[in-house]
């Protein structure tokens, strides 16, 4: 009977403990300029500094896209948007911050427009 009771305990505690985690949601952002190193670390060390309740981001240079995990009672995907759009990198539909933009390595910036052979 002891065993019992200290299972249904220890069975309640750990439902009551998942309970109280807040939920996380998840997305991928379209960052077509992060294709370097570079621009990784610049992401993912600017962007939590300006958005609370990100718990997680993750850059994919070779994808050229931004993984993000927040909670949703503390921010929303439209702040972490623009908190990478004033790194200076175009995130989804939030154009990038041009003051930030102009302070980026080369290696960051979108390749300009070739002008066409005459």
């Amino acid at each position: 009977m002891k065993v019992l009771y200290s299972f249904l305990v220890l069975l309640l505690m750990t439902t009551a403990a998942q309970a109280q985690q807040p939920k996380q949601q998840r997305a991928e952002i379209k960052v077509p300029q992060a294709t370097c190193e570079p621009c990784k670390q610049i992401i993912e060390q600017m962007a939590p500094k300006y958005v609370d309740g990100l718990i997680k981001i993750n850059v994919i240079f070779k994808r050229g896209v931004v993984q993000v995990t927040w909670y949703p009672d503390r921010t929303n995907l439209e702040e972490i948007k623009t908190a990478i759009a004033n790194a200076g990198f175009d995130a989804d539909d939030v154009t990038a911050n041009p003051d930030t933009y102009k302070k980026l390595p080369a290696c960051c910036k979108k390749p300009e427009a070739t002008p066409s052979p005459k």
